[in-house]
């Protein structure tokens, strides 16, 4: 059946980000992600959503579908379902509906009861619209919180686990992103001046200053504040990251801290490589089944791919002229785009 609404907004309601997809037409036309400190409670979301392009606040179909259930200002997440899916229905303008992944979209007064499916469940509906196009691959979303690895077998989501905890233990989620991970994370030593040094297990860095020192963090990626909470340069990135190591940014040469920062990026990768190798292994996956690339951390695919010997492509190229809008935008909100997409084409007769 048609909608009524000529156009669908597609929600990703984060523990840190809120991100929306405008859909028109069968089209992607424009994707935006503004930062939401959900920690403070629901109340948050309402900064959030002002923050947003105007085009959000607009009459439409709304598809949403979130992660934020999992925040600490949230009993558990069943009161965080309810409590996202409520904000939904009570600000977006228009007909609201709550993507639950395995069950399909539910009214936000119903999202409760079906919790466990609604849950984190922003994984599904990019593996869902992958599925569309690549029957047979390993989608490989890197955001800047987590990444999400999933199998797509026979044009369906095929992931071992389907809950946060499940995936954890499949490897299908790594709690590791190309923003807020601390570099304490991923290692507990470091090669430094010649010797192999302890690290500090302070949040002094994160993996936006290492991105940042290596001239690789995608624009408008980092949307939360730093370490020490102060500004963003690359003199002041490589001062966080020398406290690591015990020491002031004037204590080495210049060229210590890139390689430094070239340490960790390393160290995230091979998280993710061995992530995706044990995954490859399935025996349902073909064994030149491509990967699949979306997220801020995107950029990480190529030489994931080059790594595991599998060609690979971005979603949002796949996804042709069904991209509007600008590419970069629309990679970095994959869940929201897939959401808005899925219930787009639902309502076309």
């Amino acid at each position: 059946m048609r909608s009524p609404f000529p156009k669908t907004i597609g929600w990703d309601l984060g523990g840190v980000h809120v991100k929306a997809a405008l859909v028109e037409d069968g089209r992607v036309l424009a994707a935006a992600q503004v930062p939401c400190p959900l920690w403070q409670g629901v109340k948050a979301l309402d900064p959030a959503l002002a923050a947003l392009p105007d085009w959000a606040r607009g009459e439409a179909a709304h598809a949403v579908t979130m992660t934020g259930e999992l925040t600490d200002c949230f009993a558990d997440r069943r009161d965080g379902v309810a409590a996202l899916s409520g904000w939904a229905g009570a600000h977006l303008t228009g007909a609201v509906r709550i993507y639950a992944g395995r069950s399909g979209f539910v009214a936000p007064e119903a999202a409760a009861d079906v919790a466990a499916d609604v849950a984190s469940a922003n994984w599904h509906a990019t593996a869902a619209l992958t599925g569309r196009i690549a029957p047979d691959a390993l989608l490989i979303d890197i955001g800047s919180t987590t990444a999400d690895l999933i199998p797509i077998v026979g044009g369906r989501p095929a992931a071992s686990g389907y809950s946060d905890a499940e995936r954890l233990a499949s490897s299908e989620l790594v709690y590791t992103g190309i923003v807020r991970t601390p570099v304490i994370a991923l290692d507990d030593h470091a090669p430094f001046s010649g010797r192999r040094t302890r690290l500090m297990t302070e949040t002094f860095a994160h993996m936006a200053d290492v991105y940042r020192i290596l001239g690789l963090l995608p624009e408008g990626a980092d949307q939360q504040t730093s370490g020490d909470r102060k500004g963003k340069s690359v003199a002041e990135s490589e001062t966080r990251l020398a406290r690591i190591v015990g020491r002031d940014r004037a204590e080495a040469q210049a060229a210590a801290w890139p390689a430094l920062a070239a340490h960790f990026a390393e160290a995230q990768l091979r998280l993710l490589h061995d992530a995706a190798a044990l995954l490859l292994t399935r025996p349902d996956l073909p064994t030149q089944a491509p990967l699949i690339l979306c997220g801020a951390g995107a950029f990480l695919g190529p030489r994931l791919a080059e790594r595991l010997g599998r060609p690979s492509s971005l979603l949002v190229s796949l996804l042709g002229d069904r991209i509007a809008g600008a590419r970069d935008a629309i990679s970095t909100c994959g869940p929201a785009v897939a959401a808005g997409l899925i219930a787009a084409e639902e309502t076309v007769a």
